[in-house]
């Protein structure tokens, strides 16, 4: 296994990816154990990618949909922190990042930033696989509000997640994620 970890070029990335296939293999409960030890690995300051990646999928191991809520919302404000990040000039992230909480604030896409001297600021080498995660991010967050029957706040975020998945390229997994917007959309309608 270090050896596999070694060869990816990002020990952490492949940690994450094992606990991910654990996961979709049914193993909840093992997932879920490695997601935690993880997390208390990466810390608060970790990198923005890791624990945005890791809380958006640690949020699918939760059996209660208030643990899933806050998971996914860590996902967000590690995605959001990577974002402010960059807008304030590319520096390092790994803050706690804003705390965005049900329909605060403006998580949609991130744009380019611009630096003090009003030239582009090279983009943080993270921010695209950010900014493919930002639909998905919003979708489960519209999902979790659903079924803690606020739907107002699942209205909002499922409305991010339609206007972020724009951004996305129209292969399997940008359709993937459309389709997915629209049938939550639609079971919102029915109910």
């Amino acid at each position: 296994m270090v050896e596999q970890q070694e060869a990816s070029g990002d020990a952490v990335m492949t940690r994450i990816g094992q606990a991910i296939m654990l996961l979709h293999g049914g193993d909840r409960e093992e997932a879920r154990n490695r997601f935690g030890a993880l997390w208390s690995e990466l810390g608060a300051d970790g990198d923005a990618l890791h624990r945005c990646t890791l809380a958006h999928y640690m949020a699918d191991t939760q059996d209660d949909p208030g643990d899933e809520l806050a998971w996914d919302l860590r996902a967000l404000t590690a995605a959001e922190g990577l974002r402010t990040a960059e807008e304030a000039g590319g520096a390092e992230a790994g803050g706690a990042g804003t705390g965005m909480a049900e329909g605060a604030g403006t998580s949609d896409v991130p744009g380019g930033a611009e630096g003090a001297d009003g030239g582009p600021v090279a983009e943080h080498p993270d921010i695209p696989a950010v900014r493919a995660f930002y639909p998905s991010l919003h979708l489960n967050l519209a999902a979790d509000y659903l079924k803690l029957q606020r739907p107002e706040s699942a209205r909002i975020h499922l409305q991010r997640a339609r206007a972020a998945a724009e951004s996305l390229a129209d292969d399997g997994y940008g359709g993937g994620v459309r389709a997915a917007i629209d049938r939550l959309e639609l079971r919102m309608r029915e109910q």
